[in-house]
């Protein structure tokens, strides 16, 4: 199983830019269309959230076109930059979304590796929450199935990445939410966003990760002060799952674009292994 997740996509009203420099829904086609080019097609796509900038109607209706072309499901959670009302009225038609409790939570069964998408939102803050209400809900849903290999996907991180500022909004209530994973060993992968970087941690008995921006980067400052957090526009790009019965979960980080190549690999004659090879 192929599982595609894109995140912090920050998408515009159409015609506008964001942070008055990054072309965010431009950059979101470039990656729709790389995404559509992969020599195997993903069974399906991930998005942990800042889906758009400001949670503006206009915005989900723009979010919806730029995706349109996915010729395979794709199911969303939203981050902080988002609003639960207006991602509702734009998606909640697409079925996927079953919360009663005002939480945007669900889950994606019926495949090799079953999927659980968390709405971590603090509504009008930058960080995130595993509250003990959610904390119910996961470890529920977790009971339910001890045996599927499952993915957990949220935007918030709720481990320490080395990132302090954007660390001081990740998703409060992680050791919690670590040791309720730790009594589950078919989980197999916490993917996260919000840090728009890629980023991996041993974490709650499994492995946490961060995948990039589509759009723009957080610049990789490690120094302990608190200095503000900057963007940068290192390559956008995605993350790639493949699920096997023999490896479980592997990771690829897959850049935005086109590139030349590929080409054949003709190995120079003084390479150790050539004469061992022509033997």
């Amino acid at each position: 199983m192929m599982i595609v997740q894109i995140t912090d996509m920050h998408i515009r009203p159409k015609g506008r830019i964001a942070y008055g420099r990054v072309d965010t829904n431009g950059m979101l086609r470039a990656a729709v269309a790389t995404l559509e080019g992969l020599p195997r097609k993903p069974d399906l796509v991930i998005a942990t959230g800042d889906l758009t900038d400001c949670g503006l109607p206009e915005e989900y209706e723009e979010l919806r076109d730029i995706l349109e072309p996915l010729s395979m499901p794709v199911y969303l959670v939203p981050g902080n930059h988002d609003r639960r009302g207006e991602l509702l009225e734009e998606f909640g038609s697409d079925g996927y979304f079953k919360g009663g409790d005002g939480f945007l939570h669900y889950v994606v069964a019926g495949h090799d590796v079953r999927l659980i998408g968390l709405d971590t939102v603090v509504p009008g803050q930058g960080h995130g929450e595993m509250c003990a209400e959610r904390l119910a809900w996961l470890s529920d849903r977790l009971e339910q199935d001890r045996k599927s290999p499952t993915l957990v996907f949220m935007h918030h991180p709720p481990f320490s990445t080395g990132l302090s500022e954007m660390d001081r909004i990740n998703c409060r209530n992680g050791p919690a939410m670590a040791e309720l994973l730790r009594r589950f060993d078919n989980v197999e992968r916490v993917v996260c966003g919000h840090h728009h970087r890629p980023i991996t941690v041993r974490w709650g008995g499994t492995i946490g990760s961060v995948a990039p921006s589509t759009a723009h980067q957080v610049t990789l400052d490690l120094l302990p002060d608190d200095s503000p957090t900057t963007f940068i526009m290192e390559p956008p790009g995605f993350h790639l799952h493949l699920w096997t019965p023999e490896a479980g979960i592997v990771t690829h980080a897959v850049s935005v674009g086109q590139f030349e190549g590929p080409f054949p690999v003709v190995l120079d004659s003084d390479y150790p292994g050539a004469k061992a090879k022509a033997a």
